[in-house]
């Protein structure tokens, strides 16, 4: 018992429940901006797999760890560019299209993966992110662990956060944003594009979604490899729900799915002996559904949420 609760108390505990929760921060900013305008994004999981391998390729070709986040987040924009054309202007299944993006950015990116290493039987390396040493607070004794094992992104991604909270509740472009996803028709008597607004809002969405794999090969890890997102994307959509579209609660979602998962993991040299490994492994994931069920009937949903808008219709 006391070993368990002595988990907790571990700097290298809560270090690497925020790296764990590092690439759901950048999903579920993703996932909130689309939904804020009113598009639901289930293109999430194909976006983290095509940004986990185009950061990771064009590192890999030559380009700097900067370059090769520049690349994800593009390569993020283009699907959800692809998406907002699809689902917003012609008015397509918001579930459909999302699905099918996200099959073809799989499958797009694994078959890419194979056609440049054809003859490579493990995955090539890079040099990833380094940790960061943080003046002064790096030098404190359980603060300068936790902060000593983050990387650059993980800065990035808190810095996220408090940018997209200021943009959406500071800014005309954020007051527009969140009255296109509640009311359209007051954005168009304002004489402001819907369509505009909301695949801006896919698009640079879906480039946040993919710093998330980015965070994965360029930072966590330091190689692409099959099934490494490992259904986050699918996590980011229930977190958005549990933050109720607010950023500061996504963070907090976010942490707390990363901690549930450090925990799990250092549990089960406790327990596994006793308890089957895959009940700790649940964890993570029965949190998320627990937040579906006990949110979802009372979360202010955006009330033009996955509802096609066309110019003129009343």
């Amino acid at each position: 018992m006391w070993a368990a609760l002595d988990i907790l108390l571990q700097a290298n505990f809560w270090a690497a429940a925020i790296r764990i929760a590092t690439p759901l921060i950048f999903g579920v900013l993703g996932a909130l901006v689309c939904e804020r305008a009113g598009v639901l994004n289930l293109g999430i999981e194909g976006i983290f797999v095509a940004g986990a391998m185009s950061g990771w390729l064009a590192v890999y070709l030559g380009a700097s760890l900067w370059g090769g986040v520049a690349v994800a987040a593009a390569t993020g924009a283009a699907f959800g560019l692809l998406l907002g054309l699809l689902t917003v202007p012609l008015g397509l299944s918001q579930h459909v299209t999302g699905l099918g993006v996200t099959m073809l950015a799989t499958a797009a990116t694994y078959f890419g993966y194979r056609v440049a290493f054809s003859t490579v039987s493990t995955p090539p390396r890079i040099e990833p992110f380094p940790p960061l040493h943080v003046p002064v607070l790096g030098d404190l004794p359980f603060i300068g662990t936790v902060l000593g094992q983050q990387s650059a992104l993980t800065v990035f991604a808190f810095l996220c956060v408090g940018a997209v909270a200021v943009v959406l509740a500071r800014t005309p472009l954020g007051l527009a944003l969140r009255a296109v996803g509640d009311n359209p028709e007051a954005v168009e008597a304002q004489g402001l594009s819907v369509v505009a607004l909301r695949v801006g809002a896919v698009t640079a969405g879906s480039a946040l979604m993919a710093l998330g794999g980015a965070f994965l090969t360029l930072s966590a890890f330091n190689a692409f490899y099959f099934g490494m997102i490992n259904g986050r994307g699918w996590v980011c959509i229930a977190l958005t729900v549990f933050a109720s579209w607010r950023p500061g609660k996504a963070l907090l979602g976010a942490l707390l799915f990363g901690a549930l998962d450090a925990y799990q993991l250092r549990i089960q040299t406790i327990a596994g002996g006793v308890v089957p490994s895959q009940v700790f492994l649940m964890l993570p994931y029965l949190f998320s559904i627990a937040a579906l069920v006990l949110l979802a009937r009372r979360a202010d949903y955006p009330r033009a949420l996955m509802k096609p808008y066309f110019k003129g219709q009343r």
